[in-house]
């Protein structure tokens, strides 16, 4: 299983980016996707997730009205949508891969792509 995340670059705040994650050797729509990001020093978090069939979304708190996740099946890929960008959304963004529901840590995850910089200036 692979996951190809792209995207990431620097953007003024209150400027927009999309990510996109590609996935390959997997049967995409029997899995969540979702993304969570790394700031310098901290923890893992989780972002959005969007199930496989259905469509069904969860955002973190601190994303919503923000960002959106969506998901192409027939082409393997999922997007983040990030407006109204903060520095504080500075990180790597990290797309993942869960057989099961929409878990919010990293641990239910089963694969996970390479990580894409999205640095914000303020």
């Amino acid at each position: 299983v692979q996951l190809q995340a792209s995207g990431g670059g620097l953007v003024q705040a209150g400027g927009s980016l999309r990510l996109s994650c590609a996935a390959s050797g997997v049967t995409f729509n029997w899995y969540t996707m979702s993304w969570f990001r790394q700031a310098s020093g901290k923890e893992r978090e989780f972002v959005a997730g969007i199930r496989g069939i259905g469509g069904t979304t969860v955002y973190a708190d601190f994303v919503k009205g923000r960002f959106t996740i969506s998901r192409d099946n027939a082409q393997n890929t999922v997007y983040l949508q990030m407006n109204s960008l903060k520095a504080e959304d500075t990180a790597v963004y990290y797309c993942a891969a869960n057989y099961l529901g929409i878990g919010t840590t990293k641990d239910e995850y089963q694969y996970w792509g390479q990580g894409t910089l999205v640095t914000v200036s303020s």
